[in-house]
């Protein structure tokens, strides 16, 4: 037969001093783990550092300058270079900076365009991540290597934007078929992905 302890108590029926010393010293720590309320609203001060910048944002200097992405023309293929300005401009200005073509010091570089006499830009615009480019004329002859070029630029230079993931055209209204680096072409929005073989690996 299993015996069961039964609690030794003093005269009188009361627990002995020696067992509730226990229970009262438990008592007193849980108390003091509670996290203390103030009476008055207090400041927090954030922790020393900068705060992290979020994906797919544009990383600004100090004094509030930025990368301009564009993507030029290199021997057969295409090169990533960025502009330092005051503040990044619309999809619309920046395809027309691209249009204009590399300045003095990125031709000493080495950098051209294959856009003028290729593909004739009307104008863009954002909607939403979708940068549409309305072309007025383009080579009938799609797949030559400088026409390819031409669309790639104009792809690969956009979607390095934090606010455009992708490019569509469109002629007349309507969705234009385009040249991508494989040779296939495509009525679709295109990213940096379909040029990637001419991207500096």
């Amino acid at each position: 037969m299993t015996r069961r302890a039964v609690p030794v108590r003093a005269a009188g029926g009361r627990p002995t001093v020696r067992r509730l010393v226990p229970a009262l010293l438990a008592v007193v720590l849980l108390a003091g783990c509670g996290v203390p309320v103030d009476d008055e609203p207090r400041l927090v001060q954030p922790p020393p550092g900068r705060f992290p910048t979020p994906a797919g944002t544009t990383t600004a200097d100090p004094d509030g300058r930025v990368d301009e992405p564009f993507c030029f023309v290199r021997d057969d293929g295409l090169a990533v270079v960025t502009r330092r300005v005051d503040g990044l401009p619309g999809v619309d200005a920046h395809l027309q900076h691209l249009l204009a073509g590399p300045d003095q010091t990125e031709r000493r570089r080495g950098l051209a365009t294959a856009l003028p006499g290729t593909v004739a830009v009307a104008g863009a615009a954002l909607a939403g991540t979708v940068a549409t480019v309305d072309v007025r004329q383009a080579g009938e002859e799609t797949g030559r290597n400088d026409e390819v070029l031409a669309f790639g630029q104009i792809v690969c230079s956009l979607t390095q934007r934090p606010d455009v993931d992708s490019v569509a055209f469109r002629r007349d209204g309507e969705p234009l078929e385009v040249p991508r680096a494989d040779g296939s072409v495509s009525a679709l929005p295109l990213t940096a992905a379909d040029y990637r073989p001419l991207l500096p690996r």
